[in-house]
């Protein structure tokens, strides 16, 4: 299966306002790509409309959304049930301080249903870290049914190698996201605990833009996604 398991929609106030769930899943089947997730910033809110909008295009999804934590470290939470996915957004609620956004400096927070109707706002910035850290984060994530997958491990902002200074051993994650496979190689060559064999790897676009969405390039088995949502945390 051909994917891009990390991009955001009008939701996030940093991603442009033309990512909407119409949008998405139409660059998608236009890069003729298989499976896709929507992971916006520390929200769920946009997963409904996707999820409607992916299922009458016939696209197949998972369903996400990039915390960060109090480090400042960005971690997936994927899922692949919607329900379990809605499930962790009281946790978020819960958990994200309360700024109000500003949508002219940072951007507008849309939520947008199947056929890209504007259904409402958010009213908080998303763009900023949950009172919660790494290991907490992952905790929430396993206890509402996800995955856990470390974001732009080697990316100069929000990574964690950029934030704690590399990728602890012990760390209860469920796979690393890389930006290519040199980074790959990179991230096994710096820390010598990490298996590759036994890691479950990403490479996605974490696009902003329709632009950025992922060529049919990347492929994950169907077997290795299914082995994936199998092992337990």
């Amino acid at each position: 299966m051909f994917y891009d398991l990390h991009m955001h929609s009008c939701l996030s106030p940093c991603a442009e306002d033309e990512m909407t769930p119409t949008n998405i899943v139409n660059m998608a089947l236009i890069k003729e790509l298989d499976l896709i997730a929507l992971t916006d910033h520390n929200s769920t809110k946009n997963l409904p409309g996707i999820a409607k909008a992916a299922e009458r295009a016939g696209l197949r999804m998972l369903y996400g959304a990039e915390l960060e934590s109090s480090e400042e470290v960005h971690v997936l939470a994927l899922y692949d049930d919607l329900e379990q996915a809605l499930s962790l957004q009281p946790w978020l609620d819960e958990h994200l301080p309360f700024i109000p956004n500003d949508e002219h400096f940072f951007g507008k927070e849309e939520i947008r249903n199947e056929n890209d109707e504007l259904i409402g706002t958010e009213n908080k910035l998303l763009i900023i870290s949950l009172d919660q850290d790494l290991e907490e984060c992952i905790e929430a994530i396993h206890a509402t049914g996800g995955k856990a997958i470390l974001a732009h491990v080697l990316d100069r902002k929000n990574s964690i190698t950029n934030q704690l200074g590399f990728i602890p051993e012990g760390l209860p994650y469920d796979g690393l996201e890389v930006k290519s496979e040199l980074q790959r190689q990179q991230v096994l060559k710096s820390h010598p605990w990490i298996k590759e064999e036994e890691t479950f790897w990403l490479i996605d676009s974490d696009a902003h833009q329709l632009i950025d969405i992922s060529e049919r390039v990347n492929s994950l088995p169907s077997a290795e996604l299914r082995a994936m949502w199998r092992k337990l945390p």
